[in-house]
């Protein structure tokens, strides 16, 4: 998209987003994303003029840029998300000098709808652990590692990323914890149970050697060619179990780590000790999953309660 802006606009693009890269922690995705947006929205305020400056950046173009974007079909999420983006921007503008009022700070966009994640019943996450259980009894080293990835996600609720960052040093099994590297690069440890601790020493012992190789390095979990296991193949192991289940929804590993939240509220988990367990910075995040537990112990009044 730089490529069809001014020159002056694709440099600063390329300034912003090396203060993004310096700025704090943040993943080469997120960085694109940052920047794509403002790219878009030079984009939008370039097109009103031939000789359109940084200036021209005011909060009338903002909103024309919003509103353009409602009308190509973008989501109320999406739109807010932009808008947060947008305004990020704006305010690394005045920051940095380059204009002197920021007109982000009146821009609004639509709240974005939080719809409640899909999430298992417990006897349905059983039935999951057991259908990749089966898989792991002939003791193919792939079967085992599958149950391994299944069971860890669901037992210590880990991002799909988290999950495939993990070291052989990141597992404490003397305590039954794994350290995970979270958002922001912020540490924490997880425990996870005895189904999990099983898979795992059975991936140890069996599974592990005979599929490591000299690209394997430190990685606790690897493909089949030997090399750190990536997302797309994680995420691959988890549709392909949970879609065997019948009834089941049809989730992947963000769907595990939404399943084991919820569970752990319904088991009478404390909402600050799942935020830990999560790693949400905030507890608003959180309490997302009270709402899954209010939905589903409705759904289940309405169906058995007499008076519903």
């Amino acid at each position: 998209m730089t490529d069809s802006l001014p020159v002056e606009f694709a440099i600063l693009l390329d300034v912003y987003a090396e203060h993004l890269r310096l700025a704090r922690s943040r993943s080469e995705h997120t960085i694109r994303a940052y920047v794509s947006d403002a790219a878009s929205l030079l984009a939008h305020v370039a097109a009103q003029s031939d000789m359109a400056t940084v200036e021209d950046l005011d909060l009338v173009a903002m909103r024309s840029w919003l509103a353009a974007q409602s009308t190509s079909g973008a989501a109320r999420t999406t739109m807010a998300r932009r808008a947060s983006s947008a305004r990020g921007f704006t305010a690394w503008l005045v920051r940095s000098g380059r204009v002197e009022v920021d007109p982000g700070l009146r821009l609004a966009a639509p709240p974005a709808r939080r719809s409640l994640p899909a999430v298992l019943r417990e006897d349905q996450a059983v039935d999951v652990m057991n259908a990749a259980d089966v898989g792991a009894r002939e003791q193919d080293p792939v079967a085992l590692r599958d149950r391994l990835i299944v069971e860890l996600l669901y037992s210590t609720g880990v991002r799909v990323g988290e999950l495939c960052g993990l070291d052989l040093d990141s597992v404490d099994s003397d305590r039954q914890l794994v350290r995970v590297i979270g958002k922001g690069d912020k540490e924490r440890a997880v425990p996870y149970g005895p189904p999990a601790r099983s898979a795992l020493e059975a991936w140890l012992e069996i599974g592990r050697p005979a599929l490591v190789s000299a690209r394997s390095g430190t990685a606790l979990l690897l493909g089949k060619r030997g090399g750190r296991l990536n997302q797309r193949q994680a995420r691959s192991v988890v549709h392909e179990t949970v879609t065997a289940i019948e009834g089941a929804p049809d989730i992947g590993p963000h769907g595990l780590r939404h399943s084991a939240a919820t569970h752990l509220l319904e088991g009478g988990a404390d909402l600050r000790v799942v935020q830990e367990f999560l790693g949400h910075a905030s507890m608003a995040t959180t309490q997302l999953y009270t709402h899954v537990s209010v939905e589903r112990l409705r759904s289940v009044h309405d169906q058995a309660h007499p008076r519903a």
